[in-house]
């Protein structure tokens, strides 16, 4: 046993007052050698062992106390650490400490990272790629649909690997995104064509969500734009692990790949150059790559790559949109909440009256007090009444907000209230509908005639869901309106536009011989030639030059040529038109000749605002 020597640490820490004892200095040390009161001697006992003394911290030579750490960076960095979870400890003497990064506004609503990614997507995107490269160059056609299988697969695989089932609503999502994507391959019109395109992307990234809610519907349905950098980086990662797992047998699949394709350039060149009709054949399946659509098409590529893999990312883990809630808003009083509703449907009613009126034989009258004669009072009215429909569904949106929710006294109420003011929606967009389609029967149907009718139309039918909703329960409805939606956007493209226009103006002509707009319908796509191929000539002629210019001049291969362009070409090789520009410009604007009007006069205004 050593004996302590004295003014040592450790004589003095043993000798010492407790910690939390005022300080004595009239109290005597003890002397070298002699224990303190309660402690054992060192001759009969060891003392126990103490932690090492804390090293002098770097201001410790200088003299100086440490600066302290302000207060408010003290609990700013404990409130970051408390969000965030994290178990660090905080060290007053290091006031810049590196920020703790706080949580995302949806980290809440995302999985966890999904697993590697499967060598089945990654296939499946690698032909997306190749595909999007070779035939969404030269337009569009039946290729969107052939680059969108690959696609759809590659999410399939990626969702089953992660343990996702097929869901009613999911596979309702991925078939009418699939089947909108069939206008492209019907239709040469381009605004159809647009319309179908971007409603088969919002269906596509709903069903690989699956969301619910109003938010989770309007979100999910570009939910997939998110997922595109995470795409990337899990399908550079998954193709990273297995090049290094597998470096011997991505030498084969370079090396089997090679030689078929070499086979087969060597031999479809020799029976190519042996037969016409084969290389014929052979020319229209395959696709014409040239150096000079080389940054085109490795942009497609790179378009197709990104897009397959934000879709398998998507479904190996979508965000969970549906977490994203907003707060009810407060309820109001019953007077104070049905008695502006109350009014707004009286407002209606009394409207709606009037309509009634008119609509049962009153245009007389009107004309007799305003001088407006049936196309001018459609044209003065319809829009407003669509704004009218429009704000309408913005006031049941705004009331359900504020509704009051107190029983079912109340329930009685906001359907009542609300219920009377669809139904009374309802009878407006008929009226909408009607002055339309007296418009049109006085001047015509255009492309823009047609699609806000079809709008009017539509905002119909989401009222009855509404009416429908309140009845049996809100819970479809989002959902319901989305397909409503997606519905109405295959239905137009389906019925053709442009040949319906076509079609409208033909059967006017015919019944009353006085005018026909030649320079509008000269303007239509291919889906009108059926339709135009039945006028009389000259204005056949005159109406389908400009769309058989069109068809000559273009080349587009099998997969970026529609069924109306294959169509509208085997009507106008039998039979084509051939009259020429001078004899189109004598017939004037209205496609009449001067000679031939038999004293037709134009009674209405020229002036058309849509």
């Amino acid at each position: 046993m050593s004996e302590q020597k004295p003014g040592s640490p450790e004589s003095a820490e043993a000798s010492g007052p407790p910690a939390d004892a005022p300080p004595n200095p009239q109290s005597p040390s003890p002397s070298p050698g002699q224990a303190s009161p309660g402690q054992a001697s060192p001759v009969t006992e060891t003392a126990a062992p103490r932690p090492p003394a804390p090293q002098p911290g770097p201001y410790a030579a200088q003299g100086v106390e440490p600066p302290a750490t302000p207060a408010y960076l003290h609990a700013q960095r404990q409130r970051a650490q408390g969000a965030q979870g994290a178990q660090q400890t905080w060290q007053p003497g290091r006031p810049w400490q590196p920020p703790v990064k706080r949580p995302g506004a949806t980290a809440k609503l995302r999985p966890a990272a999904p697993p590697l990614i499967p060598l089945a997507v990654l296939w499946a995107v690698l032909a997306t790629a190749v595909l999007s490269a070779l035939l969404l160059g030269d337009g569009l056609g039946v290729n969107l649909l052939i680059v969108a299988v690959p696609a759809t697969l590659a999410a399939a695989f990626a969702a089953l690997a992660a343990g996702r089932r097929l869901r009613p609503w999911t596979a309702t999502w991925a078939v009418g995104g699939l089947a909108l994507l069939a206008v492209p391959a019907l239709l040469d019109a381009g605004w159809p064509t647009f319309l179908a395109v971007v409603s088969a992307f919002a269906l596509g990234s709903l069903a690989l969500h699956g969301s619910r809610s109003w938010l989770g519907v309007l979100m999910g349905s570009v939910g997939t734009l998110d997922s595109v950098v995470p795409g990337i980086r899990w399908g550079w990662r998954g193709v990273r692990e297995r090049a290094d797992d597998s470096r011997g047998r991505w030498g084969t699949v370079v090396r089997t790949s090679a030689v078929a394709v070499g086979l087969l350039v060597v031999f479809g060149t020799l029976f190519a150059s042996a037969d016409a009709n084969f290389a014929d054949l052979l020319g229209r399946l395959t696709p014409d790559v040239s150096i000079v659509d080389g940054p085109l098409r490795t942009f497609l590529f790179l378009v197709g790559l990104v897009g397959a893999l934000a879709a398998a990312r998507t479904a190996a883990a979508p965000v969970r949109w549906d977490g994203l809630t907003v707060k009810p808003g407060k309820p109001r009083g019953r007077t104070e909440w049905a008695l502006p509703l109350i009014v707004l449907d009286l407002l209606f009613a009394a409207f709606i009256a009037l309509q009634l009126v008119v609509l049962l034989g009153g245009y007389d009258k009107v004309h007799e007090q305003t001088g407006l004669t049936h196309a001018d009072y459609a044209r003065q009215g319809f829009w407003q009444l669509l704004w009218a429909t429009l704000l309408t569904l913005l006031v049941i949106a705004l009331a359900l907000r504020w509704a009051p929710r107190g029983g079912n006294r109340d329930r009685t109420l906001v359907r009542s209230v609300l219920g009377t003011l669809c139904v009374l929606t309802l009878v407006v967009v008929a009226s909408a509908l009607r002055r339309m389609d007296l418009y049109v029967d006085e001047y015509g149907l255009t492309r823009l005639r047609i699609s806000v009718a079809a709008m009017e139309l539509w905002l119909g039918v989401v009222l009855v869901l509404i009416l429908a909703a309140g009845v049996f329960g809100a819970r479809f409805l989002p959902r319901a309106i989305a397909v409503s939606a997606a519905a109405a956007v295959l239905a137009f493209g389906l019925i053709s536009p442009d040949a319906v226009v076509a079609q409208q103006n033909v059967q006017r002509f015919e019944d009353d011989r006085t005018s026909i707009d030649i320079d509008y319908l000269k303007d239509l796509s291919a889906d009108a030639v059926p339709a135009l191929d039945k006028l009389p000539e000259p204005q056949r002629s005159c109406a389908l030059r400009v769309i058989q210019g069109e068809l000559r001049g273009s080349d587009s291969p099998w997969y970026a040529t529609s069924w109306s362009e294959a169509r509208a070409e085997e009507i106008l090789r039998k039979r084509p038109a051939n009259t020429d520009r001078r004899t189109c410009y004598g017939l004037g604007t209205d496609g009449v000749r001067e000679g031939e009007r038999d004293g037709y006069e134009q009674d209405h205004d020229d002036y058309d605002p849509y």
